[in-house]
């Protein structure tokens, strides 16, 4: 596995000395950075570019150039990727989810950054001795109240097979804002009288592992908190619960499309085109002047018609399929 991930450094590395970016009549450049490939986190990317597109910034014009780079989840690519947009430089750099825009804001303090799917500055742990958060950081975040809503439906929409409600969830213990959430929602399950099981992990590859530990100890629904190896590895915590019988719940509605019953949280897409139009903004006005990290603005409460049927779920009003 290391030397796979070795070779895929050095194949990311030479498609950079390969693939410069070039441009025609000064066209602004987007150095466009995933910390990893999923079918959630990919929606904020399309919203980005729309929302570019509909600002009147496109490829189809040759107005701008965007380079997309993924770091396929591998820390020292993603490094190497912004180091390498940062030496260009690009003219702004657009970052989807935690460890990208953390890396940018390690890597320079002057390209602005636009970010998506990421938390708040704070969340980050990113401010400064006095509380600011990076002068060159802005886009969409999101903070861990709105989990208050996603994780409160659960016990009004199903009972406990014993006498109290038992919720398993994982989190990364290396990911110091998938800790905290795990520590916000241990104060939630004590206010709804839950019985919380939360086991760590630190990649991917420990999921299924992990995810029949918690089932093993014959939990009744799966929490699935915003974490990225949550959404790296939903099908396999998807495929172990289903086997179990055990509903998952989320925060994410993306997370719904692909098999969560539902969820009251951001809209991926949406969450994107937001950052994309501060991005166009700033294109446009060659000025950072008003901008600033802003919390997201569209969430949905969404469900799986599939999976409601499954578990006989009767939905909470307002809900509406996910799509």
């Amino acid at each position: 596995m290391k030397l796979q991930k070795y070779l895929f450094a050095i194949f990311i590395i030479c498609g950079f000395a390969s693939c410069k970016p070039k441009t025609k009549n000064n066209v602004p450049v987007v150095g466009f950075v995933d910390a990893f490939e999923d079918a959630t986190i990919s929606q904020a990317r399309t919203g980005f570019v729309t929302a570019l597109k509909d600002s009147g910034f496109s490829e189809d014009k040759q107005n701008i150039k965007i380079e997309y780079r993924n770091a396929q989840g591998d820390i020292p690519t993603l490094t190497q990727i912004v180091n390498y947009f940062v030496s260009e430089p690009v003219d702004l750099l657009a970052t989807c989810t935690t460890l990208s825009s953390v890396t940018a804001v390690q890597k320079t303090k002057t390209i602005p950054i636009f970010e998506m799917v990421s938390p708040t500055p704070a969340r980050m742990n990113v401010l400064d001795a006095s509380g600011k958060a990076p002068a060159n950081l802005f886009g969409a975040v999101e903070d861990l109240q709105y989990i208050d809503t996603s994780f409160s439906i659960i016990p009004q929409v199903l009972k406990p097979k014993g006498k109290k409600l038992v919720v398993g969830m994982i989190y990364n213990q290396s990911e110091p804002q998938s800790a905290d959430a795990m520590q916000y929602i241990k104060v939630l399950a004590d206010k709804f009288n839950i019985t919380l099981i939360a086991l760590p992990l630190n990649s991917s590859a420990d999921a299924q592992l992990v995810t029949q530990s918690l089932l093993d100890k014959n939990i009744d629904a799966f929490f699935a908190n915003p974490d990225n190896t949550v959404f790296a590895s939903f099908e396999t915590i998807k495929k172990n619960c289903d086997q179990k019988n055990v509903p998952i719940f989320t925060s994410e509605a993306g997370l719904v499309k692909r098999g969560a019953v539902l969820a009251f949280g951001a809209d991926i897409y949406q969450w994107g085109y937001q950052a994309g139009e501060q991005a166009a903004h700033y294109l446009k006005t060659h000025s950072i002047a008003g901008l600033k990290p802003e919390m997201v603005k569209i969430r949905k409460r969404v469900y799986n018609p599939e999976m409601v049927k499954k578990y006989n779920i009767t939905l909470p009003p307002n809900f509406e399929v996910v799509k």
